[in-house]
């Protein structure tokens, strides 16, 4: 065990806060609005801390801990191409304005508006299945994070029974999730959302603190500075060969942010709990500032592990995690649990508990979230479409939370029996892409373009489906079974191992008068995992040699005793599964979300040209939008004008100077350093930057950002503790409306 008294008294406590804290918000939750989109009460910087917080999630950190550790600060200079996209979505408000415009509680609320009843069924199931796919490795992610970092046993014994502890963690964390949704529906995922998103982030300036303080910076230059070349930790003109988290990943994380805007829905109930649309496109500036928090504690981290890791004066804790990771079954679950067993090494008693709180309401916020949202878009996108006549509010309730325990239930079965065979962004990336792929085109096209067509949003999920979806199941497919040339099968004492062979002869080929003595060189993939690729590998590195069938001994160290070899035709499908492969073992999910969006934009917009042409009218955008003749008083509407050049940039009218200043000074941090991105690239690329001034760079940068992250800290507690209480007043005034449950009429 790991955690002292003092810890799991934190850890409790913080637990009994919660409780306490959810125990207010019941009797908003009474009504379908209420427990959809709490009623549409809640402030800028209340959705800012909890939508931060529901999209942080134990999942989330270990996704960035794992790039990190490989990446390190390269990983932040490639993400400030974001800087751009960030201020065009944030002056502009990009999709959310327009999308809380039409009223619409759901995604596909808004498809059955603007195209039609069958396409919202459609995309309702299809966002569903893909999200709760998504979902389904939540749970186990977040369990064995936990009982690493606890230090918990793999079985425990209760009345004389030994039981698994990863299942039993499993379920009772997402029993916690459960009773917070159905105790107060979307109010109370806000409000404990909240308090956890403000508690996490001293916790992690806290940690952050106390491991700059432990290590010093001289220590973390030499880690630093120590990684091979191609794979730089701090320069980010040296990630020649890093394969999974290079330039090109980053530009496409570029593409998506800008593309599916609003196309994931896994937190649906924020986007429609603001007070009205300039509330909701002033919450979304705010969420801006989360990354300035987060993206130390997901930086720091990690490199100070690389530093036990690789450091000399730690070789007595990194032996301690590497007996725990070297157990795991694949490299990507090593990686997951890397983090966890290390931190409680590294983190001293009272800290370790704050920690572990934190981590624990990270893990409650992404779940209660994610549960509502996939829970409730079945039932609202999917089933009711169906009813002509509307629900009791009573039943209505009732089948929502069947639903959402629907979901967990899957989310458990799913996560049992998942075995992770790549990085954790690479698989959310790739599942994502499923609905996002095709939704981004039906969503902006629905939203901006009055000439897109139902046909055309039809046509561009289909597509990112199709493609997604593709992509998820030859990821888990056995690589061999997509392999197109021929399979060698090696025996040994009763032990069966396959390895696949390129199709080009001259890599191996039968020996003269022996065609089960090989001359083997390992396909590039090969990495040595299974004893057979270890031995061929190892003796003879890839050069190869001839391995015989009294060869045993010299391979695989047995006492001398023979192993069997046969050799297996290269498959007539060579040239199509030659693609497969390809795609299996080469393209990343980024990559792969990336041609799912080409695709479906290319659909989009050329089928909605050809209707164009044919004379098809344009479809009525003010009355979706609630503007002109349709504009009501409770959106705030105003005239569509032109309006000045601050106008035009996003400084709408609605905005007050409070409203003006806090939109220009969180729009400096991009703008800045949008700036200091493009002259050091270009200054780089064209003369050269060595790696101590990175260095020294990044040095400058980390406690330039602690700084910045301490003051948002504290803006933001106070801002969302205002919001908190004018929430509940509204909630206590407002009557709801028994109409208002996610039909359209």
């Amino acid at each position: 065990m790991t955690m002292s008294v003092l810890d799991w008294v934190i850890l409790l406590g913080f637990v009994a806060a919660l409780l306490f804290a959810v125990q207010r918000t019941r009797r908003h939750a009474s009504s379908v609005s209420g427990f959809l989109a709490a009623n549409r009460c809640a402030g800028r910087y209340l959705i800012a801390v909890a939508f931060g917080m529901a999209q942080l999630g134990v999942i989330s950190l270990v996704w960035y801990w794992q790039q990190n550790y490989d990446v390190a600060y390269t990983s932040i200079w490639w993400g400030l191409m974001e800087g751009p996209a960030m201020i065009i979505i944030a002056l502009s408000g990009w999709v959310i304005y327009r999308y809380r415009q039409t009223r619409a509680m759901t995604l596909a609320q808004f498809f059955e508006m603007r195209y039609s009843r069958k396409f919202r069924v459609f995309a309702g199931l299809v966002a569903f299945v893909s999200g709760i796919i998504n979902y389904g490795i939540f749970p186990a992610v977040a369990a064995r994070f936990f009982i690493a970092l606890l230090g918990l046993p793999s079985e425990i014994v209760i009345a004389g029974l030994s039981l698994d502890v990863f299942p039993l963690f499993m379920a009772c964390m997402l029993g916690m999730a459960l009773f917070f949704v159905f105790a107060g529906g979307q109010v109370a995922v806000i409000v404990t959302d909240f308090l956890q998103g403000s508690f996490a982030n001293v916790v992690f300036l806290a940690v952050i603190a106390y491991l700059l303080w432990l290590i010093p910076w001289s220590t973390f230059s030499e880690t630093l500075l120590a990684a091979p070349p191609g794979k730089s930790l701090v320069d980010p003109m040296d990630l020649g060969r890093e394969e999974n988290f290079n330039i090109w990943y980053w530009v496409i994380s570029v593409v998506v942010l800008f593309y599916g805007m609003l196309g994931w829905q896994g937190d649906s109930g924020y986007r429609a709990a603001a007070i009205d649309a300039h509330e909701a496109k002033m919450a979304n500036i705010l969420n801006g500032w989360r990354f300035r928090v987060l993206m130390l504690i997901t930086l720091v981290l990690p490199i100070a592990i690389r530093v036990v890791m690789t450091d000399p004066a730690y070789a007595a804790q990194a032996e301690q995690v590497l007996a725990v990771t070297s157990a795991q079954a694949t490299d990507a679950l090593a990686s997951e649990i890397r983090t966890p067993v290390a931190t409680a090494l590294l983190l001293p008693q009272g800290l370790l508990g704050l920690f572990a709180a934190a981590l624990l309401g990270a893990f409650i916020s992404t779940n209660d979230t994610y549960l509502h949202s996939w829970g409730s878009i079945f039932i609202q996108d999917v089933v009711l479409p169906f009813r002509k006549k509307p629900l009791s509010q009573r039943a209505h309730l009732l089948l929502l939370k069947a639903s959402i325990f629907g979901v967990a239930v899957f989310a458990f079965i799913f996560s049992m029996l998942y075995e992770p065979n790549q990085y954790i962004a690479m698989f959310l990336a790739l599942t994502g892409a499923v609905f996002i792929g095709g939704a981004g085109s039906a969503i902006i096209g629905g939203l901006y373009w009055k000439h897109g067509t139902t046909g055309a949003a039809w046509a561009a999920m289909i597509a990112g489906m199709t493609l997604s979806g593709g992509g998820i199941v030859l990821k888990q497919l056995d690589p061999l079974v997509v392999h197109p040339g021929p399979v060698l099968t090696v025996t040994v004492d009763d032990t069966t191992h396959r390895i696949g062979l390129p199709l080009e002869e001259d890599l191996w080929r039968p020996a003269e008068g022996d065609p089960l003595a090989l001359r083997v060189k390992l396909l590039e993939a090969g990495d040595g995992d299974t004893p057979a690729e270890a031995a061929i590998a190892g003796p003879w590195g890839g050069d190869g040699a001839y391995v015989t069938s009294n060869a045993g001994p010299a391979l695989f160290g047995t006492d001398a005793r023979p192993f069997e070899m046969t050799l297996s035709e290269s498959s007539s499908y060579g040239s199509v599964l030659s693609v497969f492969a390809y795609v299996r073992n080469e393209v990343t999910g980024q990559v792969m979300m990336f041609w799912s969006i080409l695709v479906s934009v290319s659909l989009y917009v050329s089928i909605s040209l050809i209707a164009m042409l044919r004379g098809r009218p344009p479809h009525d955008m003010d009355a979706l939008l609630h503007r002109g003749i349709h504009a009501s008083e409770e959106d705030g509407v105003v005239a569509v004008t032109r309006g000045s050049w601050l106008e035009r940039l996003g400084f709408d009218r609605r905005m007050t100077g409070w409203d003006k200043f806090i939109t220009a000074i969180t729009l400096i941090w991009p703008v800045v350093f949008t700036l200091i991105f493009i002259g050091v690239t270009l200054y780089a690329y064209r003369y050269g930057l060595s790696a101590e001034w990175w260095l020294g760079y990044w040095h400058w940068w980390t406690w330039f950002a602690f700084v910045v992250a301490a003051i948002v800290t504290i803006w933001f507690v106070i801002g969302g503790a205002r919001d908190l209480r004018r929430m509940f007043k509204r909630l206590e005034a407002y009557v709801p409306d028994e109409d208002d449950d996610g039909r359209v009429t």
